[in-house]
């Protein structure tokens, strides 16, 4: 057993090795970060969705802005996609694949940023979402684990975070590159919290 735990942090390490060297990335997380400040610094308000452990993310996303993430700080505008009353309302009335989209064409507007999260980069209903921001006016981040994947053709920038055969070391890229846009939004909105 202690060799398979092992075998599972020594993967986790490389995966996050490869992103660590991966200068494309880096920047493409840095012009993330930008969008997000230039919103946030303007009252816009970032909208985050995705399937499965991606909806947990985007949750976390959501209620680490709103909330707090290291140090007090005023409240920023974040909402994550996730009511699961309106997702089953939507879902029955207009079929699954709507129920992003739908939210980001009531709550979305120009200059407001949609952060899209989906390992495969392929999930229709996310996909359909980044398209509807689109159409807003909206800036659209993408989080996937595949490169050149159907979200990253409706994108503005497309953090890429492959690791390996599954999705579960992408998904734990995710969470890091997630924390990472947060403090970057803090150090510029909030900097005094970084002295």
């Amino acid at each position: 057993m202690i060799e398979n735990i092992s075998a599972s942090l020594q993967e986790a390490r490389k995966a996050l090795d490869a992103l660590l060297a991966d200068r494309r990335q880096l920047d493409h997380i840095a012009a993330a970060a930008s969008f997000l400040i230039e919103c946030l610094k303007r009252q816009g308000k970032v909208i985050t969705c995705g399937n499965g452990g991606s909806m947990c993310d985007a949750m976390h996303f959501a209620e680490e802005l709103t909330g707090r993430f290291r140090q007090d700080r005023p409240s920023m505008a974040a909402m994550a996609i996730c009511d699961p009353s309106y997702i089953s309302c939507v879902a029955n009335d207009y079929g699954y694949d709507q129920v992003f989209s739908r939210f980001v064409q009531g709550h979305g507007g120009a200059g407001d940023v949609l952060i899209g999260i989906s390992t495969s980069g392929a999930s229709q209903s996310v996909v359909l979402a980044a398209q509807a921001a689109r159409q807003a006016g909206m800036t659209v981040i993408a989080l996937t684990g595949r490169p050149n994947s159907v979200l990253e053709q409706h994108a503005d920038i497309t953090i890429c975070t492959p690791g390996g055969d599954f999705a579960d070391r992408s998904q734990e890229l995710h969470i890091k590159v997630i924390h990472i846009l947060i403090e970057q939004v803090e150090r510029a909105l909030y900097p005094a919290n970084y002295k």
